[in-house]
């Protein structure tokens, strides 16, 4: 076999860098298709993909993060995103874009997982990197998890390490409750800034930018979307950007232009593409304070039935969850009271609980409380609050009888609290004595309804006032009619 001298060593090194060459080139091919593939897929991507803000400029909502002068936006804008962050809310309001603008403003890597179909194996990749990047050139690492939720605890305490030293920059994104879906040392390593569903106004910039942007939208078409059709399209997305634009692209995509060359899309065209009826319901009209007087009307009369379909239009409708539950909140109060004081605890829970899960699966504390609520026992007898009100208004406010006043400051000098008889020192933690103004003794202003708990205040409450008549001189009761008048103060409905 001949051996190889030195110019078989040339011709070797020529072999390599022919090859080299070759491989430069199949790889320069390569790039060239990848980049018309790329512009392809652009191209074709969905509607909401194309539309994605490109800066923040362009990012709609969410001002009380990403307004001007706001940390967030300053700490973006400077590239001094040095502290993990959770993005927490629904969808479509922008977590995944507000994560894409810091990485096209960092001079950071960026990395990208999807928490659904990315494990410890890909998440080892990325530290290791990072840890190289780190040594060799001296770069940030920031890393996005999308649906950081779905990582468990063992893939989340893998992170956790490289969090705490620096090494990598967390950016997370959940449409659950970080406080409950992410391990608490994550969450006190990072700030949580929650994203809100977007408002009317703020849904209606998107559509309107995607019917008139020429590059990535429809501006180049000639499309006309009617006003209810509009309307409609926004008042059902829920707040969600990507679900109204889904909508429009498929209203418009499936629309045949008619004979001017127009695509025209009406109300019948909207309500297929979201696959939701129109319903007539005008947040700021009478279809709004009717469907609301309708349904606590609805609640107070005892008919759950009626109450949860009332319920259902306002939800589907788009109404504000917790406008329905202060409205249920004052009922419990005013239209069931001490019948049930449990009625009062359930739907404050429920409120709290809406408040901690939202929609959709918020809907289930609301309609439990509505259901309480109208199945509960009735009385209004708590507005005898506005009877005693009256009383003052009209007659102005009596004195403080002596032995109720204060004892601490003026008791040797002015007899203050002397002769107070402190009932827990009686049989029945009770004894009786003057508690109103002497005008006004006898006076009974509170009720009992014959309704549930109320049966047993009642009981109680007359033994009380015939032992108090009786001590205080037998003066004759003069009970103050409750006030059943529709038109009561805090009603309106």
């Amino acid at each position: 076999m001949k051996t190889c001298d030195s110019p078989c060593i040339v011709t070797l090194k020529q072999a390599f860098a022919a090859a080299g060459a070759a491989r430069l080139g199949y790889n320069h091919r390569m790039d060239l298709f990848d980049h018309a593939m790329q512009q392809d897929m652009e191209h074709e991507a969905p509607l909401a993909q194309r539309m994605r803000p490109l800066s923040l400029d362009e990012f709609v909502g969410q001002e009380h993060i990403i307004g001007p002068g706001k940390p967030l936006r300053r700490s973006i804008e400077a590239d001094r995103l040095f502290s993990s962050i959770i993005f927490f809310g629904p969808p479509g309001t922008g977590k995944t874009t507000l994560a894409q603008l810091i990485a096209n403003h960092t001079r950071a890597h960026f990395e990208k997982l999807s928490a659904v179909l990315a494990g410890v194996a890909e998440l080892r990749r990325v530290i290791e990197e990072s840890k190289e990047r780190r040594r060799l050139h001296r770069q940030r690492t920031i890393l996005f998890v999308d649906e950081v939720h779905r990582w468990n605890k063992a893939q989340q305490d893998a992170l956790l390490p490289h969090v705490e030293t620096g090494l990598i920059t967390l950016i997370g994104a959940t449409t659950e409750n970080p406080y409950f879906e992410v391990i608490r040392a994550l969450v006190s390593r990072s700030r949580i800034f929650q994203l809100e569903p977007l408002n009317e106004g703020q849904l209606g910039t998107i559509i309107d930018r995607a019917l008139s942007d020429s590059e990535r939208g429809y501006g180049g078409r000639a499309i006309r979307v009617d006003e209810d059709a509009r309307k409609h399209l926004i008042d059902v997305s829920g707040g969600d950007a990507r679900n109204l634009l889904n909508a429009l692209e498929l209203a418009v995509e499936s629309t045949s232009p008619g004979e001017d060359g127009v695509i025209h899309v009406d109300l019948e065209v909207a309500q297929e593409s979201i696959q939701r009826r129109a319903i007539l319901y005008d947040k700021d009209g009478d279809a709004h304070y009717d469907t609301i007087s309708a349904f606590i009307k609805s609640v107070r009369g005892s008919d759950p039935d009626a109450a949860l379909y009332w319920l259902a239009k306002m939800i589907a409708a788009g109404e504000d969850p917790r406008f329905i539950l202060r409205r249920l909140i004052i009922l419990a109060g005013e239209d069931i009271g001490l019948a049930d004081p449990m009625a009062l605890v359930v739907v404050t829970a429920a409120a709290q609980a809406y408040d901690y899960i939202g929609l959709p699966e918020g809907i289930y504390p609301i309609s439990e409380a509505t259901i309480y609520l109208a199945t509960a026992p009735k009385s209004n007898s708590v507005g005898a609050y506005y009877k005693a009100l009256e009383k003052v208004q009209q007659e102005g406010a009596g004195p403080v009888p002596t032995h109720l006043m204060d004892s601490s400051r003026d008791a040797k000098g002015l007899g203050h609290g002397q002769g107070y008889q402190y009932p827990h020192s009686h049989p029945g933690h009770f004894t009786a004595q003057q508690y109103l103004p002497t005008p006004l003794l006898g006076t009974h202003f509170y009720q009992p309804s014959d309704q549930g708990y109320e049966t047993q205040i009642a009981g109680r409450l007359a033994r009380w006032r015939a032992e108090q008549d009786q001590a205080l001189g037998g003066k004759q009761a003069k009970p103050e009619e409750h006030d059943n008048d529709p038109a009561h103060p805090t009603r309106a409905e």
